[in-house]
């Protein structure tokens, strides 16, 4: 349900980007290192709020796999202890 209510928070954000630029039809003049463009500026207010959306969630994916393989190998760890400790249980049981 929060990630729904994400999707469509960020999904208003773009929607209200797109009518300011469009409301805003100026040309707008963009340096880069070797060269300059001039583009509309909606083109360039959806480029980079996707862009940066994109870019966040690439980050976000990588962390939320990287947690999750530490959860996935603690538990691994968790559960060789568990049955270590039913072993030795076990045993001691057997030699009382």
């Amino acid at each position: 349900m929060r990630s729904f209510i994400v999707t469509v928070l960020v999904a208003l954000l773009f929607f209200l980007a797109l009518i300011f630029g469009a409301r805003n039809e100026q040309v707008v003049t963009i340096s880069y290192f070797v060269a300059q463009g001039e583009f509309r500026l909606p083109i360039v207010l959806a480029t980079v709020f996707l862009l940066g959306f994109l870019i966040s969630w690439i980050f976000a994916i990588y962390h939320i796999a990287k947690l999750k393989f530490a959860l996935r190998s603690a538990n691994k760890k968790l559960n060789q202890l568990e049955s270590q400790t039913t072993q030795v249980a076990t045993v001691s049981e057997v030699d009382a």
